[in-house]
């Protein structure tokens, strides 16, 4: 598979999406390098989550390339997409926990799913995991409904990682959170930023763009805008970018 950006770990190429006729995506493009993380920001209706989705096959564009570690996503099938998705975590906004299951048994379903772990084995990940994400141990017995919207997230955040992906999508991580629990999402983001993991993150919430991220890409009438790395962003703000940051413009 040729490349664009030969240096990339994550390519997307002229991505054309729609719904019901409406153009939502016109020629996206922009790539990521292995152990990066990019901030995608945008108004509210500009389709970011539908290019995460995307990134683990759960929209498909009309035109163009989605490219992991070189393989194009968009033709594969529904049981090729199961190995992509071991690389690619989606964490998702409400943290996507099974309300029905204990936090032990929503860790444990993707080691039950798609590994031969035994159960001694499957429960020590988890208690890894608790501990990593700053969980105490006694966690994993209750149910999500009993939990804090921050310690869902981190909940969710723990499920993602179980299979040690590299590539973790986050949509919206903060959103919704107090001062507190922001700072543990952006310091649970950066361990695994530290991993060498690949990200996106989908925000509008810019201290923790500037806290975790790279560089940022502004999506906007259906492309990328302007895309920047942090340190240039900061150094020459633009106006347009500058006036998104500021809420003055979507």
């Amino acid at each position: 598979m040729s490349k664009k950006w030969p240096q990339a770990f994550i390519e997307v190429v002229d991505f054309h999406k729609s719904f019901e006729g409406k153009k939502i995506h016109q020629g996206v493009s922009f790539y990521i390098r292995k152990g990066e993380c990019l901030g995608l920001i945008g108004g509210s209706g500009t389709g970011k989550s539908v290019l995460l989705r995307s990134l683990v096959g759960l929209e498909k564009p009309e035109q163009g390339q989605i490219l992991i570690d070189g393989e194009d996503i968009v033709p594969m099938r529904e049981r090729e997409l199961v190995d992509i998705r071991k690389k690619v975590a989606y964490a998702f906004q409400g943290g996507a926990l099974f309300d029905s299951m204990t936090v032990y048994e929503n860790l444990a379903y993707p080691l039950r799913e798609h590994t031969k772990l035994s159960e001694p084995e499957i429960a020590q990940h988890i208690q890894d995991q608790l501990k990593e994400f700053g969980l105490d141990p006694s966690t994993e017995k209750q149910y999500p409904n009993s939990l804090s919207g921050g310690m869902q997230k981190r909940v969710g955040l723990a499920r993602a990682m179980m299979m040690h992906p590299q590539v973790v999508l986050y949509d919206e991580p903060t959103a919704g959170l107090d001062p507190y629990n922001t700072k543990r999402i952006q310091e649970s983001i950066l361990k695994m930023k530290a991993k060498g993991v690949t990200s996106i993150l989908v925000t509008h919430d810019m201290p923790t763009v500037y806290a975790v991220c790279d560089k940022v890409a502004l999506l906007q009438k259906g492309r990328i805008s302007e895309q920047y790395v942090m340190s240039k962003l900061l150094a020459e703000p633009t106006a347009l970018m500058t006036n998104f940051i500021t809420g003055e413009s979507t």
